[in-house]
């Protein structure tokens, strides 16, 4: 069975850093591609980066040079460093799990999804 379980979430300040963990079980993690996206209140699921199984990455123009994404095969986990938070980083954000190599962030692309973990950034 499937699952994606992400942690790390919570309330930081403008500017502060947050770190995220995905967590991934029931299928064999290094052959796939992990994705983040995040969806804000009122708004369409937005994608933010990906991690493909060459560790290639790609980055919306939002988060670039403020978000980094890695990934540890041997713990079966994906990470996303956000620094330099903005209160327009707020909204649960979802790591999500395709197979194959692949390079696109967006959301109709991935096939599994973990439950998402609340970021609010206050100003």
């Amino acid at each position: 069975q499937v699952q994606l379980v992400e942690s790390g979430g919570g309330l930081v300040q403008a500017g502060g850093s947050l770190r995220l963990s995905c967590a991934a079980s029931g299928f064999d993690f290094r052959k796939y591609t992990i994705a983040w996206f995040r969806q804000a209140p009122g708004k369409e699921r937005e994608g933010v980066s990906c991690i493909s199984t060459d560790v290639k990455t790609v980055y919306a123009d939002s988060v670039k040079d403020r978000f980094a994404t890695s990934r540890d095969n041997d713990k079966n986990t994906a990470y996303l460093q956000m620094n330099s938070l903005k209160p327009e980083d707020t909204a649960v954000y979802y790591c999500a799990a395709a197979p194959g190599p692949r390079i696109t962030i967006a959301p109709m692309s991935y096939a599994y999804w973990g439950q998402g973990t609340q970021v609010t950034v206050s100003s």
